[in-house]
């Protein structure tokens, strides 16, 4: 190291808290969650973690809103925001849309993680993560409430609100673990069926730290052909034709394949139903919405803004990519015979779509005024993905036998006649998923195959409404098994919720039945978020 030269000052870095502090409220709430379980006693703990994260997050949450409606407008005006921390956090539009977005799923989460009633008084998390399953110390920690669950959700959510925020490969990188570690560790605590819990937890990790690999090769590659690790010097790189070809190329594919296992793209995507089922459900749910929501965000800002101008070099990947995420996630949840597995291959199945309107990107003179743009089209099937989703997961996690949790799909039947309001509002769930008119699903695949279609990627848009017609097959076949098969002796029975999963069921139910019919404010909002900043 060379020390100072006589005269030389440092610079104090320009960090923008006032834009910033929705994501410092959430870090902090997290860390204020760590003191919490080291120095409040254990039956404070529950009420003190609960409500912790819940005001955190509806502070974040509002704290947004303040945010994005203080965003100045850029260049032309298609663009608004800043960089907030010496370039390496984008706080645009699109960012703030999916801030909102991850808080709002967050939410989510911290209702069904909070749920107690359905398990007899207890949460659906180990009473000590480090007991083995069947010995002493497992049966002594029954009663134990897991309450270190909250801080790692939010610690999650910081992930994830940093994830699409960020203005380099250093940063992107640095919030794809945050977001991940929490979520390994999340996925192994469940109470029941320890040790399927455990698994999933083993293989989400083992597969994750590949793909961390894999993109952090891809960053070093992509710093060798551009010199720089900010977005905009590798677009202006990109842009000049300058440096090793190869080494772009190289570099763009691994650092796909490190997105790509997050969002659960084939032929990334085997480790998704082994965790969804082994997981606790309340996880499953809120990992299935929101690790989604920001990977796409991470994976829309680094294709457009530092590789816009190579879209000739990576349409053709994810022309390949898209097509077999549809084509495998609809065959393979067609033989499912459980439901946890069989929403774990639908989303694979969603993920192809989600890639369908990332395929939409155009050029800023190909886009016909008052045409909906590929960034939007994708933002809005978040959503109608996300709270779909979160819903169907908090349902399932409400079928139970005297084991627990019961998802096998047979033992489902007759639910519609013991339990017809909750039967309804899984078939609900399930037919926006199906894309059916009149639900949220519908306008999602609307607005992605739109954009798809203006790009001239029609063989992806025939492709896709064709899994879309087969994927319809196993949502109705377990609408049959609940309405038309009559029940067994062993069937499941539905476990009533607390007002905490009520309320995130009930959301949204009622979120799939307003996008389905009313798109326009969501879709105008979208569209407000305007463009990426560069």
């Amino acid at each position: 190291m060379t020390a100072l030269a006589a005269g030389d000052t440092f610079v104090k870095p320009h960090i923008a808290y006032g834009s910033l502090w929705p994501i410092l409220v959430i870090f902090g709430a997290a860390c204020l969650g760590v003191l919490i379980e080291a120095f409040l006693p254990r039956q404070w703990r529950y009420l003190a973690q609960f409500g912790t994260t819940l005001v955190a997050m509806a502070v974040a949450l509002v704290g947004v809103g303040f945010v994005a409606h203080g965003l100045t407008p850029l260049g032309d005006g298609t663009a608004r925001g800043l960089f907030g921390s010496e370039g390496t956090i984008a706080l645009d539009g699109p960012t703030m849309f999916m801030w909102g977005l991850v808080l709002v799923f967050g939410l989510g989460g911290v209702l069904l993680f909070a749920e107690r009633h359905v398990e007899g008084g207890v949460s659906a998390f180990a009473g000590q993560a480090a007991a083995l399953p069947g010995t002493e110390s497992e049966r002594q920690a029954q009663g134990l409430d897991h309450t270190e669950v909250y801080p790692l959700l939010l610690f999650a959510v910081g992930g994830m609100m940093l994830f699409p925020a960020s203005g380099d490969l250093l940063t992107m990188f640095v919030a794809l673990e945050v977001l991940s570690l929490p979520l390994y560790l999340l996925c192994g605590l469940a109470r029941r069926r320890r040790l399927l819990s455990q698994e999933a937890a083993m293989k989400y990790f083992l597969l994750g730290a590949f793909s961390s690999g894999f993109f952090l090769y891809g960053v070093a590659l992509v710093y060798g052909y551009a010199g720089s690790m900010d977005f905009g010097a590798i677009n202006e790189a990109v842009k000049n034709n300058a440096g090793n070809q190869t080494l772009l190329v190289i570099g763009m594919g691994m650092l796909t394949v490190g997105l790509l296992f997050k969002v659960g793209a084939a032929p990334f995507q085997a480790w998704m139903p082994d965790v969804y089922q082994g997981a606790p459900t309340a996880v499953t749910a809120f990992m299935a919405a929101a690790t989604k929501a920001a990977a796409f965000g991470a994976l829309l800002r680094l294709f457009y803004v530092a590789f816009g101008d190579a879209r000739w070099t990576w349409q053709p990947m994810l022309w390949v990519i898209s097509i077999l995420t549809m084509v495998v996630g609809t065959v393979l949840a067609l033989v499912q015979s459980d439901m946890k597995r069989m929403l774990a291959y639908s989303s694979v199945a969603h993920t192809g779509f989600l890639l369908t309107g990332v395929l939409g990107l155009q050029g800023a003179n190909e886009i016909h005024p008052g045409q909906i743009t590929s960034l939007q089209a994708v933002m809005f099937y978040l959503v109608t993905y996300g709270l779909t989703t979160l819903g169907a997961f908090a349902v399932t996690g409400l079928v139970r036998d005297s084991a627990g949790e019961q998802s096998l799909i047979t033992r489902w039947a007759g639910l519609g006649k013991h339990s017809p309001v909750v039967a309804g509002v899984f078939a609900l769930f399930l037919l926006g998923m199906a894309g059916i008119p009149l639900t949220s699903g519908f306008t999602g695949k609307w607005a992605v195959f739109e954009v798809a279609l203006a790009a001239g990627a029609w063989p992806i848009v025939i492709v896709a409404v064709i899994a879309s017609a087969a994927a319809a097959f196993f949502y109705v076949r377990v609408i049959v098994v609940m309405y038309f098969h009559e029940p067994e002796p062993d069937s499941a029975y539905v476990a009533h919720p607390s007002i905490l999963s009520a309320t995130a069921i009930g959301i949204s139910a009622a979120a799939t039945i307003a996008l389905g019919v009313v798109p326009g404010p969501v879709l105008d909002l979208a569209r407000t978020a305007g463009e990426f900043i560069r």
